[in-house]
């Protein structure tokens, strides 16, 4: 790519009360990022044009770390057949504002896992749209009594024989595994995935605090959506969870839907993490994201959505089918950070999570502007295009010029 380098200034990065300009240069990668009160002097400056965002703030776009599936595709239900609907989805993604995701594979058969990691690995030197950065598998090492919506009939034991039978050739495109702990009478399992490369994520367990650490010492580094399938917060016993927020290396995704954890323990875990220290966004989306409310096959059940919430016909909650980006609005709405934490918490600290840069030099420029309209209390967001330009329908197309 070769195009015409963008300036973009008076942006907002993560701090209320700073203003940023952003260089983008002709590979559409971000070269420079200065304080606006700081003089530049970039060469070939009369080819640079401006794009004035006029105090919003700018990020790089969502990676969503725990998604399950979209425009009715499950990923375990993907086979080679039918990969080409990840075109779909991940053009989809990028409407959405995710760069990048991790389809995750819920627990189901180790044939069905290997069958979607297998179409999985096929496409991913076609990718186009959001990119797929490798899988998330959710279970099949779970606890029984915190496996939550995961049939009980596919979970296995927690060793490391299990473990490579489910991984089978495919361990190279596995980011992170979400196990519990306390299934592992060897403690072989952890560093064992450590060696492989893989994120360990604690979930659906029903570790004490003492169980928890001791995975974390083993090299767990991440929690599978804080509050939910583990045991709860208590003064005497704080469990997976208390455990988690007094490591500095471990960090915990979490879902702001205001179905999955009430909004007033989502303020309690900001708070007690600092806000953006140790912490990141989910979707957890299922299949009938962007798609409408109604009935939906789920492996051999079926879930209902109602708005933007699904849950097995028994009541179980099951997911959402809300974007990552709607998280972000949601806790602006609710109050409970400011604008740059919020947005922090689903561009930069994702890839924090898996070692991957933020904001920052030398990133490609799939950049986001957000937009806080202060009369109507409401954040949008729309994504700029190739080199920073606005793009999309209904993009403000003020201050974009010429430099001399």
């Amino acid at each position: 790519m070769n195009i015409n380098p963008v300036e973009i200034i008076n942006a907002k990065l993560y701090e209320e009360n700073y203003l940023y300009r952003i260089l983008i240069n002709h590979q559409g990668k971000i070269e420079q990022i200065s304080p606006m009160d700081v003089e530049t002097n970039w060469e070939n400056s009369q080819k640079i044009q401006v794009l004035d965002v006029t105090g919003d703030w700018i990020s790089l776009g969502g990676l969503d770390l725990q998604i399950n599936g979209a425009l009715g595709l499950a990923f375990p239900d993907l086979r080679t057949e039918n990969q080409h609907l990840l075109a779909k989805i991940c053009k989809f993604m990028w409407d959405m504002g995710i760069d990048s995701f991790l389809p995750t594979l819920v627990t189901t058969s180790v044939e069905n896992i290997q069958n979607s990691l297998e179409a999985i690995a096929n496409f991913l030197p076609e990718n186009q749209g959001a990119k797929i950065l490798g899988v998330h598998l959710e279970g099949p090492c779970l606890n029984l009594q915190k496996r939550g919506a995961h049939p009980s009939e596919y979970l296995l034991p927690l060793t490391v024989e299990n473990i490579k039978h489910v991984l089978g050739n495919y361990g190279h495109i596995v980011k992170i595994i979400t196990l519990a702990p306390e299934l592992d009478s060897t403690g072989e399992v952890i560093p064992y995935l450590r060696s492989l490369g893989i994120t360990v994520s604690l979930g659906h367990s029903q570790a004490n605090s003492i169980q928890a650490q001791q995975a974390f010492d083993m090299g767990a580094t991440m929690v599978t959506h804080a509050f939910n399938a583990m045991p709860p917060l208590h003064h005497r016993e704080p469990g997976l969870l208390g455990a988690a927020i007094t490591q500095q290396q471990v960090m915990c995704g979490f879902i702001a839907d205001g179905q999955h954890v009430c909004p007033s323990m989502i303020d309690i875990l900001l708070r007690a993490s600092n806000y953006d220290k140790g912490l990141f966004l989910v979707s957890d989306a299922l299949a009938p994201l962007g798609l409408p409310d109604g009935i939906y096959p789920w492996d051999s059940r079926e879930i209902e959505v109602i708005n933007g919430t699904a849950r097995l016909l028994d009541g179980t909650l099951s997911g959402t089918t809300l974007p990552l980006l709607v998280g972000v609005q949601n806790l602006v709405k609710w109050g409970i950070c400011d604008l740059g934490t919020a947005i922090k918490l689903a561009t930069d600290s994702p890839r924090q999570a898996i070692g991957l840069p933020g904001m920052d030099v030398n990133q490609p420029a799939n950049l986001l502007r957000w937009h806080f309209d202060e009369a109507r209390r409401e954040l949008t967001w729309q994504r700029l295009g190739a080199g920073g330009r606005e793009q999309g329908a209904g993009s403000r197309e003020q201050g974009v010029g010429s430099r001399e």
